[in-house]
């Protein structure tokens, strides 16, 4: 979906005057060419060189051989650590490589006590570290048997395209320097049941992380589906409605509205931006679904743990090759083969998560509070808590009915209040975005606490 607002300005725009135009906040130069800098890094010969050697491991299935060098699911997780570190060395250091693991038994697809481990690499931020961008794609794969975890299954797509995306955005970044902290992992275990993303939330969690953002990439590397080619958009997939949702704040959505502006949704809206902004040909569908329809994946288990997540998929997924034994029957070559990849399109999509988690680490947070006040008035109060960095704020409008934001007004940084004149609160839903001097800008806030994206401080 083509999105309909610049959200990113330079600090030379903060007296610019409230507008009816969606267009009218542009992108400042530096912001344009710094993310240009990291689309252009991305690289196909990389991506093709990550599946290839996790292609070559035979299974990575979550029940497959852990001590083996060269079958199985751990050797291909002691490669990804492997390559972590390399990318470590490369920056004097700056990944903290981790495997975050533990013993599952869980009926009836882990029938015996087994350790899943997920490979981690941590970036710390340098001026906001407690606040953390995840990307991560599920490093296992599996035959047409969910327990079959002896035949070969490749999973090219399904999903070494997820964690070849991880490892390369994690190849350019590192390279950089950003405020918040970034975390690229490889799980494990979600074809058996999403473990590894349980596991990393509860990670997550007991570090005190506060998780702004969780990119889950899951089959995102073919561009051929069962009925259609397509590649010049991706799917992003998110919740309207918090999956932990308090009484209290589902209460204020029934009373004031917010039913498609949980945070994951605005992340969502976020992405469209980065789409729309530095990849011209290539589109973000928003997807209003927190998965796809019966299904799920790693980004479950952290939108349940309250952390705001979506899930990125290929516009047109061929299921001849998910899931499948490797066989032909018919005219119909069965499995996820690389030659089932198309690597531009992944690369498109690796670069759409690697400027999406640049933006995000740059910007300041959004901020912590945004309310808003005009009942019985013609005009509309917003008012928001200060962002540490912030340059200046963009307060958002749009109709109820409107998917994206419409109309916007630029205000400087000193202040954290702003009358909308003529405009009624009745019709319309509100949103306020922090934006750096260097013109990052964060995602869009949905006022009230249905859209926080980090819980408010208690009430006193």
């Amino acid at each position: 979906m083509k999105v309909l607002f610049k959200a990113a300005m330079a600090s030379a725009l903060i007296l610019a005057a409230c507008t009816s135009s969606p267009a009218s906040v542009e992108t400042p130069a530096q912001v344009k060419q710094a993310l240009a800098a990291v689309s252009a890094e991305v690289s196909e010969v990389s991506l093709r060189g990550y599946i290839e050697k996790m292609v070559s491991f035979g299974t990575r299935h979550t029940l497959s051989d852990q001590v083996s060098d060269t079958r199985g699911i751990g050797a291909a997780r002691r490669w990804v650590e492997g390559e972590f570190r390399k990318m470590s060395a490369d920056c004097g250091g700056c990944l903290e490589v981790v495997t975050v693991k533990d013993t599952v038994t869980s009926l009836p697809r882990v029938p015996n006590p087994t350790v899943i481990a997920n490979a981690v690499a941590i970036q710390r931020g340098a001026s906001d570290p407690n606040r953390v961008i995840i990307i991560q794609g599920h490093l296992d794969s599996r035959a047409t048997d969910v327990m079959n975890f002896t035949a070969d299954a490749p999973g090219a797509n399904d999903d070494a395209s997820g964690v070849a995306a991880v490892m390369e955005s994690a190849r350019v970044l590192s390279k950089r320097k950003f405020g918040a902290t970034l975390v690229f992992v490889a799980l494990s275990g979600e074809e058996q049941g999403l473990h590894g993303g349980r596991i990393l939330a509860n990670y997550a969690k007991a570090q005190g992380w506060e998780v702004l953002a969780v990119l889950n990439n899951d089959i995102v590397g073919n561009s051929h589906g069962l009925a259609a080619h397509v590649d010049n958009r991706v799917r992003v997939f998110s919740e309207g409605v918090r999956s932990l949702e308090a009484d209290a704040i589902a209460a204020a959505r029934r009373s004031v509205g917010g039913e498609v502006d949980a945070p994951s949704r605005n992340l969502a809206r976020y992405m469209d931006v980065i789409a729309e902004q530095h990849l011209p040909a290539f589109d973000v569908s928003m997807v209003y679904r927190r998965d796809r329809f019966g299904r799920g994946g790693d980004q479950v288990p952290m939108v349940e743990a309250g952390f705001p997540a979506v899930r990125v998929t290929e516009a047109a997924e061929n299921y001849t090759r998910q899931h499948q034994d490797l066989r032909t029957a018919g005219d119909i070559v069965y499995g996820d083969t690389i030659d089932g990849v198309d690597f531009p399109y992944l690369a498109r999509v690796t670069r759409l998560n690697a400027m999406t988690m640049a933006s995000l680490a740059s910007a300041p947070r959004p901020p912590l509070e945004v309310k808003i006040d005009g009942a019985v008035s013609a005009d509309t109060k917003v008012s928001w808590t200060a962002s540490a960095g912030a340059a200046s704020y963009v307060i958002w409008w749009r109709e109820t009915t409107s998917p994206v934001w419409q109309h916007s007004k630029v205000v400087a940084g000193s202040e954290t209040t702003a009358t909308l004149t003529n405009v009624v609160i009745d019709d319309w839903f509100f949103g306020v975005q922090a934006v750096s001097a260097d013109g990052y800008a964060s995602p869009v806030q949905f006022a009230g606490v249905v859209g926080a994206f980090f819980p408010p401080p208690p009430a006193k």
